[in-house]
């Protein structure tokens, strides 16, 4: 067992974590990262370190990051990591399967992660005390995985969700 997380680099309170997929691949994980996993309930600012790990040696910590961007909807990240054939398999047997799920914008363009998209109304950002305005570029968006209607995107600084009925594609 290591003596640090291999995701966050945390030395407190350390366990083993077996990633699913392959007998006996098991990585040291701290108690906040093994909780928020198998909860199911991801800290965005906590798995910054994802950053890092994905460049790891080891097997078994690049198939769990790979996994957790997933999560996470960072495509960016995702596009820059690389995974050999059978970690890959590996990494992707995990991940959820279902009917994949079709992101369109107002108009009915379907849209993809890195998209840049225009909103087309002003709206109101809850827990904010700004409105996203008509016509505000909102670039790099993340397609919210389970929810057609929902994309994710930073404007003014601040991550949000906007549904795609109040955006166009640009």
């Amino acid at each position: 067992m290591s003596e640090i997380c291999e995701l966050c680099g945390s030395s407190e309170d350390l366990s083993e974590f077996e990633v699913s997929g392959k007998d006996g691949a098991v990585v040291t994980l701290c108690a906040t990262c093994k909780t928020q996993i198998e909860s199911g309930e991801l800290d965005e600012n906590h798995f910054n370190c994802l950053n890092d790990s994905m460049w790891s040696e080891n097997s078994a910590v690049k198939v769990l990051t790979f996994r957790l961007l997933n999560q996470l909807t960072r495509q960016d990240l995702l596009d820059m990591m690389y995974l050999e054939d059978d970690e890959r398999e590996w990494a992707e047997s995990g991940l959820e399967s279902g009917e994949k799920v079709i992101h369109k914008d107002a108009n009915g363009v379907v849209l993809n992660s890195g998209d840049t998209v225009v909103v087309t109304k002003d709206l109101d950002v809850k827990g904010t005390s700004f409105v996203a305005k008509r016509g505000t570029a909102v670039r790099n968006i993340a397609l919210v995985k389970d929810n057609a209607e929902l994309i994710e995107g930073r404007v003014n600084g601040v991550k949000i969700q906007i549904l795609t009925k109040f955006l166009k594609k640009s």
